[in-house]
């Protein structure tokens, strides 16, 4: 089946001539005639009356031509489907993240509201998700990518702070160095390896603290909530309590120590034909998203 062959046939029967249908399709007129006799004979029936003045459809040409019109209306329809969906985004967006990346829910819900005709799907696992097999749009990936087919792009760095509430350090002191860390209550994230032992860097000096885990969760904003409450010492991505530090709920220690930077990617399964909905939410997480870049030393 050639669709030109069928496009230019119902085009010329819309047209009334075959120079009127060539015009119309911007063609030479030898060239609308060779490709309908050229489907005349491939479907083996003639289509047209053939006249000085005008064309007449035969009866399988008639019957022909109504089924032609309807695929040809879809095909447009189709088209115009798609060029909606380029100039804005829209459909089901599926997203996979880390479960530690629950600071995405405030920007799924602004993205929502900014783009009313999207709908997102949004799953929070630690397995690494096969994008293309499961289905999924993007993914938000920490660490160090493996799958080299996927196309990665940066949204920066996270960097794990050491804070504390007020009222904790004002009964148990205030630690000036990382071996003072090992005395204190601490709040540990368990999604970890070792989640006992902190990795910690100021500019080329490197340190490693075991503590004593007061409380092990594998949940960033219930560690930080645990250390507003005064449970103990929390090592913590800098965005996800920095409101806290800027209130004075918080105070950051050792600021000249914090942990080794972990890159933080949207990954995609294919640059081409990137839809708006994917590009939007990727300007959107990065731009609300305040990740930092390692920090200079």
């Amino acid at each position: 089946m050639d669709l030109n062959e069928i496009l230019i046939f119902t085009r010329v029967v819309q047209a009334g001539t075959f120079t009127a249908g060539a015009d119309l399709l911007g063609m030479p007129k030898s060239s609308v005639s060779r490709k309908i006799s050229d489907l005349e004979d491939r479907i083996g029936a003639r289509l047209l009356q053939r006249t000085t003045r005008k064309l007449g459809l035969t009866d399988v040409g008639r019957i022909y031509y109504e089924r032609c019109a309807r695929i040809i209306t879809e095909i447009e329809e189709a088209d115009r489907a798609v060029d909606s969906m380029r100039a804005a985004p829209c459909g089901v967006l599926r997203v996979t993240a880390p479960l530690s990346f629950t600071m995405l829910g405030p920007i799924v819900a602004a993205f929502l509201k900014r783009y009313p005709d999207v709908q997102v799907e949004l799953v929070c696992t630690e397995r690494v998700v096969n994008l293309v097999n499961e289905g999924f749009d993007v993914a938000i990936r920490a660490g160090e990518l493996d799958d080299s087919t996927m196309v990665a792009r940066r949204l920066g760095v996270i960097e794990r702070v050491l804070i504390a509430a007020p009222g904790y350090l004002k009964k148990k002191g205030t630690p000036r160095t990382p071996a003072e860390l090992s005395g204190h209550a601490c709040i540990a994230f368990g999604a970890g390896p070792a989640p006992e032992l902190w990795s910690l860097r100021s500019g080329e000096k490197k340190a490693e603290v075991r503590i004593s885990p007061r409380l092990t969760v594998n949940d960033f904003e219930m560690m930080r909530e645990a250390a507003r409450a005064g449970i103990g010492i929390a090592w913590i991505p800098k965005f996800v309590c920095m409101a806290d530090l800027q209130a004075g709920e918080l105070r950051q220690l050792l600021p000249d120590w914090c942990s080794i930077a972990t890159p933080v990617h949207a990954v995609y399964p294919s640059t081409r034909h990137l839809s708006p909905k994917v590009l939007a939410f990727f300007e959107m997480v990065r731009a609300q998203l305040s990740l930092g870049e390692p920090a200079a030393g």
